[in-house]
């Protein structure tokens, strides 16, 4: 591709002494607005930091890649910074990453599937080669850079004569589809070449399955590798092959390791007899910690719909009853306000937990670990063990299926029998069998003892439950630790432990207010984009979403964490010394009319509300003090 014809010498800039990503960004995102390259340098901001919060954009050799698609951008550019000092605060593939070079990619939505990947193609090939990056580093002039653009070493010649010593398959995908998806790959292909091994990679991406692998590239491999960040499409085609699977970034940092992994891997774990695609997936060979804790992020992901969509459904149905008198036509069989409480607490007491427990078992056995995933939830259930039993069971089908693909392989002519019936039926027995007779009542026990330690935990021991949770919250916003707190919380109501999804709720408006005070109150400490985010992160949390502060905390994460967990610790805490319950998920600031036990309607709603505000102004007087301290530190 002709880099010269979507940049300009204007759109590249030299020995810029600016050291924050963000201020970087910034500067490029007003150089593309003054060449007439986007109509509405704003809106394409936003979308720029939509994508910086997806992944990391550094790459290596001191090379940064942000981009945006969106419709603000008139015609395909990009805009260059070389920077004097490497940026202090660019999430990188690379640990050691210094960025001191960086492209912003303007690209129009409607080309996101091509020119976008054309340049990032195109620049991903020029960043790998030295000569280039010494010409970047060293150039005198924005036109000795831009005149320089297209230089590339001529590619090798092809050698027919050359043996491989192995064959590898590979799938690469990562969350966006685009940049790491296609680094990984390429950096594969080449390692293989440099190591004597083939390697055909398969890249799921924004352009969907790009060079899907063959029947005789999935028969003649010795081994497969998984370079990926989301489910891999079809996996099931690579079932015979001992599998190694690792994070898309790990090829991009040592795609000879990954290599040779996959090799010593092949030596252990016998290839099977490749049937065409008809044989069921293997899951992969993945570290048991890294599995589990992958189960149980994918289950929670398929529960959270269910979860909001019947909090919401009781909610209405509450608030309609109180707010009209209807209290006794809700509870009379056969109307429909009945009809529609029964169907927002059968979506939280007896389809959660089943849909948790066989998406659990998906992400370990893929599809055929379904039907005794879903078998495991429903045990779960009938013997009262609640979330605890169903994620165990959820484990235990998964890992059943994948132990039956190996005593039982799928061969022949009775392959699809084995497929769609031995496995199913056979690990759905061996579900029950573990549940209804070995790990069950255990299990059920301790879920016992638990509820009967919540439920005795008032006062002082509710307020430091409540403060755990408040940091957990509010310690990601949406991430691993707070999924975690509310995978806890929503166990807890299940079983009618109802304080601590309280704690969860009004924790959750904690960093939204905090950031829009500290931004609005004192303005003068914070940047225009971070003021821009303090306008609306305070009206997203009263719709119970957090994650509009991220960009807030992104831009300053050692200051921002601790200020809004210490904040929400004071809200927990609140929250669990007053006994306030709530047994309505996913409500926002509609909770507060929902409240149960604690002190009464009125005080209650009173006390959650003004909890979360009582934090977030000790989150806020954080944020000011330690900005100043930035600040000054700075000036000196």
């Amino acid at each position: 591709m002709d880099l010269k014809q979507i940049t300009n010498e204007h759109l590249i800039v030299l020995d810029c002494e600016l050291e924050h990503k963000l201020d970087v960004i910034r500067l490029l995102v007003d150089r593309l607005y003054e060449e007439g390259k986007i109509s509405d340098k704003e809106q394409f901001w936003k979308d720029v930091m939509a994508r910086e919060a997806l992944s990391e954009t550094g790459i290596s050799d001191g090379v940064a890649i942000p981009h945006g698609k969106s419709d603000a951008v008139k015609e395909a550019s990009f805009a260059f910074a070389r920077l004097k000092k490497p940026a202090q605060d660019w999430e990188s593939m690379e640990e050691d990453n210094q960025v001191t070079l960086v492209f912003l990619l303007a690209i129009p939505t409607a080309e996101a599937g091509s020119t976008h990947l054309d340049v990032l193609a195109a620049l991903m090939t020029r960043t790998q080669d030295e000569e280039f990056l010494n010409m970047l580093r060293s150039a005198k002039t924005p036109a000795e850079i831009y005149n320089n653009l297209n230089m590339q070493k001529e590619p090798s010649k092809p050698d027919d004569n050359k043996v491989y010593t192995h064959t590898i398959v590979a799938v690469t995908a990562c969350p966006a589809g685009i940049a790491h998806t296609y680094m990984a790959a390429d950096a594969l292909e080449k390692a293989g070449e440099e190591m004597g091994v083939k390697v055909y990679v398969e890249k799921q991406g924004a352009n969907g399955v790009e060079g899907r692998q063959t029947p005789e590239h999935l028969r003649d491999a010795d081994a497969a590798i998984f370079a990926v960040d989301v489910a891999v499409k079809e996996s099931e085609r690579f079932a015979h092959l001992p599998t190694y699977k690792t994070r898309v970034a790990a090829p991009i940092k040592d795609a000879q390791g990954v290599i040779r992994a996959a090799l010593e891997l092949a030596k252990t774990s016998a290839k099977g007899e490749y049937k065409g695609e008809t044989a069921p997936a293997a899951g992969g060979k993945g570290s048991f910690l890294s599995d589990v804790k992958s189960a149980v992020l994918t289950g929670i992901s398929y529960i959270i719909p269910i979860i909001v969509a019947g909090g919401m459904i009781n909610a209405f149905a509450v608030l309609i009853a109180q707010g009209f008198g209807l209290q006794d036509f809700a509870a009379t069989e056969g109307t429909w306000m009945y009809y529609f409480k029964q169907m927002g607490s059968g979506m939280l007491g007896t389809i959660m937990i089943p849909v948790l427990a066989a998406y659990m078992a998906y992400s370990l056995g893929d599809k055929t670990a379904l039907a005794p995933g879903f078998a495991a939830g429903i045990a779960a259930n009938l013997i009262g063990g609640g979330f605890l039993c169903g994620m165990l069971g959820g484990l235990v089908a998964g890992y059943s299926v994948r132990g039956l693909r190996k005593v039982i392989p799928a061969k022949g002519t009775l392959a699809g029998f084995v497929s769609f019936w031995v496995y199913p039926v056979l690990s759905t027995i061996m579900v029950g069998i573990a549940i209804f007779l070995v790990l069950g009542k255990p299990v059920a026990a301790i879920n016992t003892a638990l509820i009967n330690m919540l439920g005795s935990m008032s006062g002082s021991n509710g307020a430091l439950l409540g403060a755990i949770l408040g940091i957990m919250v509010s310690f990601d916003l949406g991430g691993p630790v707070n999924k975690a707190a509310y995978t806890f919380c929503v166990g807890a109501m299940a079983e009618g432990i109802l304080m601590p999804y309280a704690a969860f709720a009004s924790v959750k408006m904690v960093s939204g207010f905090a950031v829009t005070a500290a931004t609005k109150l004192f303005g003068g400490l914070f940047t225009k984009e971070e003021k821009e985010a303090g306008n609306s992160t305070w009206l997203l949390v009263l719709a119970g979403i957090t994650e509009g502060a991220i960009p807030f905390m992104m831009a300053d994460p050692l200051r921002v964490i601790p200020s809004l967990c210490i904040g929400s610790a004071v809200t927990g805490a609140i929250i669990g010394s007053c006994g306030i319950g709530l047994d309505v998920p996913g409500a926002g600031i509609f909770s507060m009319f929902l409240l149960k036990d604690g002190l009464g309607i009125l005080p209650n709603a009173l006390i959650w509300f003004f909890a979360a505000v009582a934090g977030a102004a000790v989150s806020t007087l954080l944020l000011v003090i330690l900005r100043k301290a930035k600040l000054a530190k700075a000036h000196h």
